[in-house]
């Protein structure tokens, strides 16, 4: 009985892990500057795809090398990741700031746009995007330097926007059918890829009569070395000081010249690049595919909102609370404990991974009546700001 309530806590643990790894960058953007990414997820499986690209990389150069290609795909996915991030803070979230409800909608939208691009995404459309946004920004580029500017800012973008993309379009028309790219098949397609782990990661630590899967354990450390990145980063840096001044008072740090426009672009990116990180984690767990990042992102915003937001330590303990809680639910463990029918009758119907799911979420509801503002609360001038 302790042996499995102990094998019960270490996998509870596990996914709390892999809970705080893709919660860790949406906790500091929503804690920042409120806004609600629901294309987090979709962030996540971009360094889940990173991973998948590298391995194969390494899997044709073939070698030793292949044994430490993770950790060059863990380098990749954070920065593959923080540039769609980046990409994303400037040229959708930066006007919407302000207006949670738009900001939702739009990040919604992204994440779609997202889901699909890795469905489809072949030569010819990379070239084409390539194209529209060098001839899109380096427009723009050229219009703000006329002294007229903001005369023809409207119409001047609409102009642009419609030009590059016809200019744009008949381009990867004629590069398709020049070089013969019309039938180009997807990179990634519809279906799921797998990503094969390193051979040091494909067994287990014994310890007694158990077994730890080196892959879990991997992950547990993986969580442990970015939290502590993390705090040094905020703690320790001049870019983390200034982080932490404008979540507590937006206003007064811009009056000390703080540039917050730039603090929200570097904290959005290094948000994004966490999130590349755990699908990288993600990925060594099962199959890759383009809604990989869904299954996760309803898990990680209750986190957030449970440990308190813009709390680190709240992630920490809301993660764990809730991976522990949704292992010892949904595989019967708590049922096994109790010879009382009643409870062992209603902990049975809920011991499946779905309905330990409804179960948690239930609990998180009848926890927020309570402790509305999660855990760990924002005090003081935090909460004014």
């Amino acid at each position: 009985m302790v042996a499995s309530i102990l094998d019960g806590i270490f996998n509870g643990v596990s996914i709390g892990s892999i809970l705080l790894l893709a919660a860790l960058g949406l906790a500091i953007v929503f804690g920042l500057m409120g806004v609600i990414n629901m294309a987090h997820g979709e962030l996540m499986m971009l360094g889940a795809y990173t991973t998948f690209v590298v391995q194969n990389i390494f899997k044709a150069i073939g070698g030793p090398l292949f044994e430490v290609y993770i950790f060059f795909a863990l380098i990749a996915a954070f920065i593959v990741a923080a540039l769609v991030g980046l990409l994303l803070e400037r040229g959708v979230i930066r006007y919407l700031y302000g207006r949670p409800l738009e900001t939702l909608l739009a990040t919604w939208g992204v994440s779609l746009i997202l889901q699909q691009f890795v469905r489809s995404v072949n030569w010819v459309l990379v070239f084409g995007l390539l194209l529209f946004c060098v001839l899109y920004f380096g427009g723009q580029w050229v219009v703000k330097r006329r002294a007229d500017f903001e005369r023809i800012k409207g119409w001047s973008t609409t102009l642009l926007l419609f030009l590059s993309g016809a200019i744009a379009l008949v381009g990867g028309n004629i590069v398709a059918s020049t070089y013969g790219l019309a039938a180009t098949q997807p990179w990634f397609g519809a279906q799921n890829k797998d990503v094969t782990a390193p051979a040091w990661l494909r067994g287990g630590i014994p310890i007694g009569n158990y077994q730890l899967p080196s892959t879990r354990v991997f992950i547990m450390v993986l969580t442990v070395l970015c939290v502590l990145g993390v705090y040094w980063f905020l703690n320790r840096t001049a870019w983390g000081l200034r982080i932490r001044s404008v979540t507590q008072n937006r206003n007064m740090s811009a009056c000390l010249g703080i540039p917050t426009r730039t603090v929200d672009a570097l904290t959005f990116a290094l948000g994004s690049g966490l999130a590349g990180i755990a699908g990288c984690a993600l990925s060594l767990l099962g199959s890759v595919g383009p809604n990989t990042g869904q299954n996760y992102i309803v898990n990680t915003f209750m986190v957030v909102v449970v440990g308190g937001v813009g709390k680190l330590v709240g992630t920490i303990v809301g993660a764990m609370a809730i991976g522990i809680a949704d292992y010892i639910v949904g595989t019967g463990i708590l049922a096994n404990l109790t010879n009382i029918p009643f409870l062992k009758d209603f902990f049975t119907f809920f011991a499946t991974t779905s309905m330990a799911k409804v179960m948690v979420f239930a609990l998180i509801v009848v926890f927020l009546q309570f402790r509305p503002a999660g855990m760990f609360p924002q005090k003081g001038r935090t909460v004014d700001a």
